[in-house]
């Protein structure tokens, strides 16, 4: 099976993919983590994509689907996979079309601007590890300190106030595009596409997802 999460940061896409990814086993691509993992091994492409990434803005096209390509040629993806932040233009969209790899479901999580920035704003990342808190949402024991290990928790610099409208825009801009090719997509009956309420509770979102892979197999 294939799947696509679509949908703005913060809108809940990285929570619902690993629930996704669990209970359906298949393996889950993140974009977000792709270009982590390029930025932290300091390469030529990776220190590229952190600039760009500090500043709000978008990678290009080239970059994420020759990085993507790379990915899913791995042996891991060969009983299917869940694209989470890919594609977020019409170029890429039309990159994945061309590969023939025929995509089931394509869920869009919908969001207000206002919860967005409350979301994002608040997140705070252990680095080391991984883990992720919110002050709101999923605070930490003790304020500002990793629970495991009592170091201290920062704001990833794409997580700034400032950096935040700029994906959102970067974000609008491409989203009419990208929702009207897939609803075209879905009238020729290509794929399945459903846009859900990400304001819900993820234990929600996830009960509607399930329910409506289970009722179009």
């Amino acid at each position: 099976m294939h799947i696509i999460l679509l949908g703005a940061p913060g809108t809940g896409k990285g929570t619902q993919s690993k629930i996704i990814s669990k209970e359906y086993k298949i393996q889950q691509i993140s974009t977000g983590d792709i270009l982590r993992k390029n930025i932290e091994s300091k390469n030529k492409i990776g220190k590229k994509i952190y600039n760009i990434l500090k500043n709000g803005e978008l990678v290009s096209d080239n970059i994420v689907c020759d990085l993507l390509y790379k990915e899913i040629k791995k042996e891991q993806y060969i009983k299917g996979f869940l694209l989470d932040g890919f594609p977020r233009t019409i170029e890429q969209a039309k990159y994945i079309s061309s590969l023939n790899i025929k995509i089931d479901f394509i869920f869009e999580l919908i969001v207000p601007d206002e919860l967005i920035f409350k979301r994002i704003s608040g997140r705070r990342i252990h680095v080391q590890s991984g883990r992720t808190y919110h002050i709101n949402f999923n605070p930490p024991k003790e304020q500002g300190k990793d629970d495991i290990t009592k170091e201290p928790l920062v704001i990833r610099e794409d997580d700034t106030i400032e950096s935040i409208k700029n994906r959102l825009e970067n974000y609008k801009e491409n989203h009419k595009k990208l929702n009207e090719y897939y609803l075209k997509e879905k009238k020729l009956k290509k794929l399945k596409f459903f846009q859900l309420d990400g304001t819900k509770k993820p234990d929600i979102i996830y009960n509607k997802i399930e329910k409506i892979i289970a009722s179009k197999n």
